[in-house]
């Protein structure tokens, strides 16, 4: 029960936030959208960008102390795979026009088709990825 109240509190603070984006800013909190725009070349508005991605850094810190440990965190990828994960993401990103937060949490609730379509494919490929991974399943093979 305590990890699902956790849950709920964290869900109700991303909300909060994404609202919160939404109604100072005009900006959807797509999180590869923001972070994108820190690199070269530098979105104009780049000092919320900047502040927002401290946030999510300083998050779990702050948990940490709040909570007298940290989250819990196991990485069990190698380097190799997690950066070949990263970049498979990435590209998924540009070529979806957003992210899971951009298109789950902001695109959702605003009735985007194009965010339910991004989306049900998210959720797809994570089903078949996970799938395949855990029980070593290979579809359609």
């Amino acid at each position: 029960m305590h990890d699902f109240v956790l849950a709920g509190i964290g869900g109700a603070m991303i909300g909060l936030a994404a609202t919160l984006l939404m109604a100072g800013h005009g900006k959807i909190m797509g999180v590869s959208g923001i972070v994108s725009r820190l690199v070269p070349p530098f979105a104009a508005d780049w000092g919320w960008r900047l502040s927002f991605a401290a946030g999510v850094v300083a998050a779990p810190l702050l948990y940490g102390a709040a909570m007298g440990t940290p989250p819990a965190l196991e990485i069990t990828g190698s380097l190799p795979l997690l950066i070949v994960g990263g970049l498979i993401v990435g590209a998924g990103t540009v070529t979806g026009s957003g992210c899971t937060s951009g298109h789950g949490v902001c695109g959702l609730p605003r009735l985007s088709a194009r965010s339910f379509v991004a989306t049900g494919i998210f959720m797809v490929t994570a089903v078949l990825t996970v799938t395949v991974i855990r029980h070593g399943i290979v579809v359609g093979g």
